[in-house]
């Protein structure tokens, strides 16, 4: 399962790490678009297997933030 951006912008958050463990609606990223910040929580209970954005990196609608097993 992975962690999807909901929309265009920059990674202003990361709330999570490789290997930890997350539940369903946990606020995993922030990303900031246009002023304001969007919090990015995750689809479904697991663990972070990777993480693939850092804070600062751009992103667009749809991209993998992490992947979830």
């Amino acid at each position: 399962m992975d962690i999807l951006a909901p929309l265009s912008g920059k990674i202003v958050g990361v709330s999570v790490s490789q290997g930890d463990a997350i539940k369903e609606d946990d606020e995993a990223f922030v990303i900031e678009a246009m002023k304001m910040e969007t919090p990015v929580y995750s689809p479904g209970d697991g663990t972070i297997k990777e993480i693939k954005v850092k804070e600062g990196d751009d992103v667009e609608m749809d991209d993998v933030l992490a992947v979830i097993e």
